[in-house]
Order: C-alpha cells, then sequence, then structure tokens
C-alpha cells in the first residue's frame, strides 16, 4: 500500500471507494496512487488562479463563436478576448471543444483530442496567457460514434462494460426525464440486440459509473484538462449520473459520492481547480450539490434566470425579492455562480414553488409572441411539463405587443446589472455582451429550438455589428463592458461579502452587498418598470440613511435628492457608501 494513504483525504477516498464499490475499492485507490503525476500533474506545482475576488467573472463560449477564415477558430476568438475583454471577464468557458457528433459538441467522440475544425491544443493553452480556463466534463454519456461505443459493440474489453443494457420490459417508469424521447435506445452488438440507457438522446449513451473502469477514464480525462489550464471543471448533466432501476436515478447517493470523490481527488493533487455541477432542478435540490462543504465548489444560481425574466415582464420584483431574501448563503469555501443566459434554454423547473401557475402560463405565452419556443420533459406518471424556454435572454426582454427597441435596451441592461450585482461568481454568455437576437434560421437549418441562442459570427460581421456605435450590438457592448469593469474595482462585489435584501415594494428590485472587510458598502436598486420612480431608499436602508451623499457608480454622481432617488425605467443605481 502506498506509503502516504494515511492522509485525511485518502482515509476520505477510501470510504467513497468503498461506498461504490465494496470490495473493489482497495485495487481502486491503488489505481489511483498510479494516476498521480501523469501529465505532470500532482508533481509540479500548478499557478494560483488568477483572481479570488470580485474581478471574478465567466465567459461562457463556444470555440467557433468567431472566425475569419484564416486562422483557427479558437486563435480568432482567443484574439479577440484579449483585445476586448482582458480585464473584463477573468475566466474563459470553452465549451466542448471535442470532435462530436450532435448536439453542438455534448455527444463526444474523443475526450482527449481538439476537434481539427477548431484547432489544437496549443490554442487551447494560449487562453491560459491572459485568461483562466474554464472545461466541460461531459461524464454522463458519449458519443454513439466514439471508440469506446464501437468497442462495447464489437464485445472488446474493457469497453464492452461501460454502458447500460436493460431489458425493454423492465418497469423505469420512476425515472425522472429531462426529454420526452424514449429512455432506451436499441442497438445490435457482436451479440445481438441489446438496448441502452439514452438520457438524453440516441446518440448519446450514457456511461456506467457502476463500473469503476469508467470513472477510472474520467479521472485520467481531468488530470489532462487540469495540464491544458483548466482551473474550472464542469460537471455536466451530473444529477443522472448514476442509474438504479426502480428509483428516480436523479441525486441519488451514489452520484453525490461520485462529486466528492472528484473533489477529494482534486485536493489530494494539490492543485486550484474549482468543481462546478450543473444541475437544472429546484434550488433545494440544486444547492445539495455543496454537500457539508465537500462536494462542489461551485453550484449555478439555476431560479435566478426564469424568476427575473418573470419580474421584468411581469413588472413586479415580489417573487424575485422573497427568493433573494430566503437565500441561504453557500458553505465556507464555496460560491453561487450566477447568470442569465447560456448555450442552453433558460431552465424553468427551478420556478417550482416560487410563482403560481398562471403566472407560468403567462411566461410561456409571452416566449411565444416573442417568438421563443418552449421544450417540454415527460414525468413518471406519462404527462408532460415545460422544461425550458428557447429563446435569447435579450428578445424574452422584448413587448412584442408594442416593439421598443430603446426600452428593450434597458430592460436588458437592467437585467444584466442585477445580475451582476448578486452575491457570487457572474458567468456571461457571449451572445447576451452584444444583445443576441432569435437566430430563427439557425433553428430551420438544425431542426433543433436550442439553436435559436446558438448563433454564431465571422469576425468581419461581429466588427461590422460593434463598429455602428448607434446600433443595439454596439450599444450593449460597451455598457455591458462597462458594467464588469465597474465591477471588478469594488469590494463590495467580492464573493463572499455579505448580501442584504431591502423590499422597497413590487416595482424595484434591491440588494445590498458589503466587503468582506467592511470597507465598502453599495446597494443595488433597479427599477422594474416602464415608468419614472420616485423612491425614499433610506427608510428601508440604513447604508443609505446614515450617508449625505449617494454616490451612483453607474452614473458616476451623487444621486440623493431632497426627494428621494429618482429612477428611469428599468434604471439600475449601483450606490456607494463607505
Amino acid at each position: 500500500m502506498l506509503k502516504y494513504t494515511t492522509m485525511p483525504v485518502w482515509r476520505r477516498i477510501r470510504e467513497r471507494l468503498e461506498f461504490l464499490y465494496a470490495d473493489r475499492a482497495e485495487r481502486c485507490l491503488e489505481r489511483m496512487g498510479m494516476l498521480i503525476g501523469r501529465y505532470g500533474v500532482g508533481f509540479n506545482d500548478q499557478p494560483p488562479l488568477k483572481y479570488r475576488d470580485q474581478a471574478d467573472s465567466i465567459l461562457i463560449t463556444y470555440g467557433d463563436m468567431i472566425s475569419d477564415g484564416e486562422t483557427s477558430p479558437l486563435e480568432t476568438l482567443e484574439k479577440f478576448l484579449s483585445d476586448e475583454l482582458r480585464g473584463a471577464v477573468t475566466t474563459v468557458h470553452l465549451l466542448p471543444f471535442f470532435p462530436y457528433s450532435s448536439d453542438d459538441g455534448f455527444s463526444v467522440l474523443d475526450y482527449r483530442t481538439v476537434d481539427p475544425a477548431l484547432g489544437k491544443w496549443k490554442h487551447i493553452d494560449r487562453f491560459n496567457q491572459n485568461f483562466s480556463l474554464m472545461f466541460d466534463l461531459v461524464l454522463n454519456h458519449v458519443s454513439r460514434g466514439s471508440e469506446w461505443f464501437r468497442q462495447y459493440a464489437r464485445g472488446i474489453a474493457p469497453e464492452r462494460r461501460y454502458f447500460i443494457e436493460m431489458d425493454p420490459s423492465m418497469d423505469l417508469s420512476q425515472t425522472i426525464r429531462p426529454r420526452s424521447r424514449p429512455l432506451l435506445s436499441e442497438t445490435w452488438t457482436r451479440n445481438g440486440p441489446r438496448h441502452l440507457w439514452t438520457t438524453f438522446s440516441e446518440d448519446q449513451i450514457d456511461l456506467d459509473f457502476s463500473n469503476p473502469d469508467v470513472l477510472f477514464e474520467f479521472l485520467d480525462i481531468l488530470l489532462l484538462y487540469i495540464s491544458h489550464g483548466a482551473r474550472i471543471v464542469r460537471l455536466d448533466a451530473i444529477a443522472y449520473l448514476w442509474k438504479k432501476p426502480g428509483t428516480s436515478c436523479i441525486h441519488l447517493p451514489e452520484t453525490h459520492v461520485i462529486v466528492k470523490l472528484f473533489r477529494d481527488f482534486i485536493e489530494l493533487l494539490g492543485v486550484d481547480v474549482a468543481l462546478l455541477t450543473e444541475t437544472n432542478v429546484p434550488h433545494e435540490e440544486n444547492t445539495r450539490y455543496f454537500g457539508n462543504g465537500d462536494e462542489a465548489h461551485l453550484v449555478y444560481q439555476f431560479p435566478l434566470p426564469p424568476l427575473l425574466l418573470h419580474a421584468l415582464v411581469a413588472g413586479d420584483s415580489g417573487h424575485l425579492t422573497r427568493w433573494a431574501a430566503g437565500l441561504q448563503p453557500p458553505p465556507a469555501g464555496c460560491r453561487f455562480v450566477n447568470f442569465t443566459a447560456s448555450h442552453d434554454g433558460i431552465g424553468v423547473r427551478p420556478l417550482e414553488g416560487l410563482i403560481r401557475p398562471p403566472e407560468m402560463q403567462a411566461l410561456l405565452d409571452h416566449v411565444r409572441a416573442a417568438g421563443g419556443q418552449i421544450a417540454f420533459k415527460r414525468n413518471a406518471d406519462g404527462s408532460e411539463s415545460p422544461y425550458e424556454l428557447n429563446i435569447t435572454y435579450f428578445d424574452a426582454l422584448d413587448t412584442p405587443d408594442r416593439p421598443n427597441e430603446n426600452l428593450q435596451i434597458e430592460r436588458f441592461l437592467c437585467s444584466q446589472a442585477v445580475m451582476l450585482a448578486l452575491k457570487g461568481i457572474p458567468a456571461v454568455y457571449f451572445n447576451s455582451l452584444i444583445g443576441g437576437r432569435n437566430w430563427a434560421e439557425g433553428v430551420q437549418q438544425t431542426g433543433r429550438a436550442r439553436t435559436i441562442n446558438r448563433q454564431k459570427w465571422t469576425r468581419h460581421k461581429l466588427a461590422e455589428k460593434l463598429g455602428k456605435t448607434d446600433d443595439p450590438p454596439a450599444r450593449i457592448f460597451r455598457r455591458y463592458r462597462a458594467l464588469l469593469l465597474l465591477r471588478a474595482k469594488h469590494p463590495a462585489f467580492h464573493p463572499d461579502g455579505a448580501q442584504e435584501t431591502a423590499d422597497l415594494g413590487g416595482k424595484v428590485f434591491a440588494v445590498v452587498r458589503k466587503a468582506p472587510d467592511k470597507s465598502e458598502t453599495v446597494t443595488s436598486i433597479s427599477n422594474f418598470t416602464e415608468k419614472t420612480l420616485t423612491l425614499n431608499p433610506a427608510a428601508a436602508i440604513p447604508a443609505l440613511a446614515n450617508s449625505a451623499e449617494w454616490h451612483d457608480l453607474i452614473g458616476g454622481r451623487n444621486r440623493r435628492t431632497p426627494a428621494g432617488l429618482e429612477l428611469k425605467p428599468y434604471e439600475t443605481c449601483w450606490i456607494r457608501t463607505v
């Protein structure tokens, strides 16, 4: 046995492995020890994250979001980000950049290579000069076209035991599905037809983590990613990882233990890497992935996108205020990741219990009127319910019955200013930076509703849009970047700083942020209506009552007047007090 297995982290790892694999745990421990140092990870010191304060921010982007037809897309993207967003964002979340067969990268053919259409590993490494990196570990499923699956179909070890074969007559009705497609997909193998577990699509074959060989494939892949600069690793679709017929097959205890095991492994390596779980479910289920501070380092704030959208569309911040007031801070060393949009749709499952059914229906009707679509999931009883809204966040904040471009821009920027002010680390989708519109042409091309928010750009077209200073994309990009740079300067927005919600009525949303060292307080106040409002926030916010001057960081002036505070339609101010 390895001499260092007396360390506390090794004891925890042993317990996790025994829970998962029983009498195979001892062999797993030996294999784990042999991994240390692979790809140079665990022997050499890894550089620390560039930031761990209010400057932390994440940009979500595809590797080929920008192309110029001359250099590789990854080179083109890196140059644009370094030229335009250095200092405004600190971490680049490169969505899956591996060879793939479907789902815009999330049906991976080979986890260990870069898609030649995007570039090479050296182009990934170049991002590390100015940014930290975030990679996806797509560990729930693999492409039907992968070598792993081909080896399975041929009956070749070890891959012949990588997948979950099921008898189609078995009762799997308790399984919670994120899609309405069949759960099992038939395939032909050397041994005849087999039915395999496919949670998301027929092309995405679920992997069997009850086989430790599968776990060790991904531990090895994790090491490779860390060696190329990954400092945040996103565990994609993690909630569905472990399957047990007769259960819901979501959030099973074994799944939580796998996440804890990954965290222990990272601690064992001594590297500065954070795990982020992707679990688009109601808030209470989602935050369980923090464990007791021993599971995920980061968890998405999934209720925020749909709840904020509802509040701005309805012109009523009541539900948002109550939700924010009830948030419990994450365990020490853990943080929320706040966002409004991503490469996926806007999940509505997290709204369960937060808004009433008629309000949900009104939101769905609004999204359809604004050019979006609604995706549904299949429930255990065979019924279907809304799963996500497929629409860009900018167009979701349109007023389709009375179009007003200027008002739409203000409403969208209000949503982003609120997100940036909340406790946690902000994550911004590339197309939100320019107020991306619904890409209906893309949906027609692919037949997939999610394509509506996945438009990509040529460098020339993007430069043209940003060069027209009075057009919406340029106006939004300029102001969004200014907000990010401003946020990075103020310790009140530190992700560990305190947050208090102030109830100023249903037309306004307000939070008070305080620096961890109490050197600064910033009060964010947003008008959620189309009318100019005059408020007296000092009555509810002591920090303002005790300050003679209300200096607005965004507007750069004193906002305190004898009448109180005047806010234009959808205006946000960040009032700094010391």
